[in-house]
């Protein structure tokens, strides 16, 4: 029911913007999100944006670089990441949750099937 997409293979400082759509059903009374997950490590949250996007919220890493954003009436949310690290290198998840995106966890909710994002030095 989410479907995300471009992710891809970006040089470190670079850019690259994922967006993810809803398929069959709309999430405009949900937040909506993103998480990643690298290899061998907890899947973590990257951005949330609230239903109406009037708030959004980072996770540490991502702050002062990603930014989220959301198309109420298609239930679409954008990640916008600007100058990429080679850390930044996971599976990229798209999450809609009827809760508040304060609170947005990666065991509750809908999600999509993931898009990779690698980062070279």
């Amino acid at each position: 029911q989410l479907v995300e997409s471009g992710g891809g293979l970006v040089q470190a400082g670079g850019s690259l913007r994922l967006s993810c759509a809803a398929s069959g059903r709309t999430f405009s009374s949900h937040a909506m999100g993103w998480f990643r997950q690298a290899p061998g490590k907890e899947r973590e949250f990257v951005a949330g944006i609230g239903w109406s996007a009037f708030s959004t919220y980072y996770g540490d890493s991502a702050k002062g670089r990603f930014t989220i954003s959301r198309d109420g009436a298609k239930s679409t949310v954008y990640l916008q990441m600007n100058s990429l690290k080679p850390e930044d290198t996971a599976v990229y998840y798209c999450t809609a949750q009827d809760r508040a995106a304060a609170t947005m966890s990666p065991s509750v909710g809908y999600w999509g099937q993931g898009t990779q994002v690698t980062v070279s030095s």
